[in-house]
């Protein structure tokens, strides 16, 4: 049954004792290569994704940049498991479609909908590091996406035929602006699907739940427990 549960997130770096400042010549994705593990995706065996591991000191990706993202992209979330799950054993939902995959992180999301058939992928996130992983792990997969490195939140609706939100509300501002920005989508006659763990900010008075998943999730530091997920679309009012 598709109800409410509390659940919060957080995510750090590991700590490093000498923070290295970032220069214009460090490659993130060398970086990756070297020190993120590529490991199947628990559920999704076919898929493999660099992953972080208590040696990975991902510190070192945000240098002495305090206000430097935490690397979500680094982890399972249970958000983007649950919507690629949904897509892996219904394919006709993206096949020969547009895909925008909004907040992509490692681009798991955007990854399956690839392989199930999507006509074109489109996967954005605001961090540069996400964006890095997600082309190698896109390229570790076979696949072809399209990757855009920016906050498309306050824009206009893409010119795409379904938006796939995964684990965009785990924090109320944050919430706030994805359910403004996926109804004018809806709006625009765009289908959206969110993948959510039943976090507190997920407001669950707008949507449907079309299925549900027990998925690993990194959440509140559970190092990839099993949580229920849901996948959601858009309630017409």
């Amino acid at each position: 049954m598709c109800d409410k549960t509390e659940r919060m997130t957080s995510v750090s770096a590991e700590a490093d004792p000498q923070p290295q400042r970032r220069t214009s010549s460090f490659d993130a994705s060398a970086f990756m290569v070297r020190n993120l593990q590529l490991l199947p995706v628990p559920g999704l065996e076919h898929i493999q994704l660099y992953t972080a591991h208590s040696g990975s000191r991902l510190s070192r990706l945000g240098g002495t940049d305090p206000d430097a993202p935490a690397p979500y992209w680094a982890y399972g979330w249970g958000g983007g498991a649950v919507l690629a799950r949904y897509i892996a054993e219904n394919p006709h939902v993206v096949r020969d479609r547009r895909i925008l995959d909004l907040g992509t992180g490692s681009g798991l999301v955007a990854i399956v909908a690839s392989k199930a058939g999507a006509t074109s992928v489109v996967a954005a996130d605001i961090d540069e590091n996400a964006i890095a992983a997600a082309r190698l792990n896109a390229t570790a997969n076979g696949v072809a996406i399209d990757l855009i490195h920016a906050d498309l939140l306050g824009g206009p609706p893409p010119a795409v035929d379904i938006v796939l939100a995964g684990d965009l509300f785990y924090d109320e501002t944050l919430a706030n602006r994805a359910l403004a920005f996926l109804e004018t989508c809806h709006a625009a006659g765009i289908d959206v699907l969110i993948g959510d763990p039943y976090r507190v900010p997920l407001p669950t008075e707008r949507l449907h739940c079309i299925a549900e998943y027990s998925v690993p999730d990194f959440g509140l530091g559970s190092d990839g427990v099993e949580v229920r997920a849901g996948v959601f679309s858009l309630a017409s009012f």
